[in-house]
């Protein structure tokens, strides 16, 4: 096998990582628009109802408040560390396409 071969092998491999993460990504975003949707309906109301299971069950807003903030938190954090993925992975496929142009010019 050609090293260009290999290489466009891996650039495969890095793209197909690459829309994997990108779809989780996706889900977390969506995740991030429902917390902070809902964050921003407390505000406005003075009693709060939680979803446990089947039923809904009266809660404090304070403690609904306080989780819905940390599960934004968590979110959020998961979001930045796949962008630094996704750079990383963007960064690798376009070094590795220089190098299989580089090859195929030089041929």
């Amino acid at each position: 096998m050609a090293p260009s071969d290999q290489k466009i092998k891996q650039l495969q491999m890095i793209e197909q990582s690459l829309q994997a993460l990108l779809m989780q990504k996706q889900q977390f975003q969506l995740q991030q628009v429902e917390v902070q949707s809902a964050l921003k309906e407390l505000e406005s109301v003075n009693e709060a109802y939680k979803i446990v299971g089947n039923i809904m069950v009266l809660t404090k807003k304070d403690d609904l408040l306080k989780e819905l903030q940390q599960k934004k938190d968590v979110v959020e954090l998961r979001i930045m560390t796949m962008e630094k993925q996704e750079n990383q992975f963007r960064d690798k496929a376009s070094k590795i396409q220089e190098e299989v142009m580089k090859e195929l010019k030089d041929t």
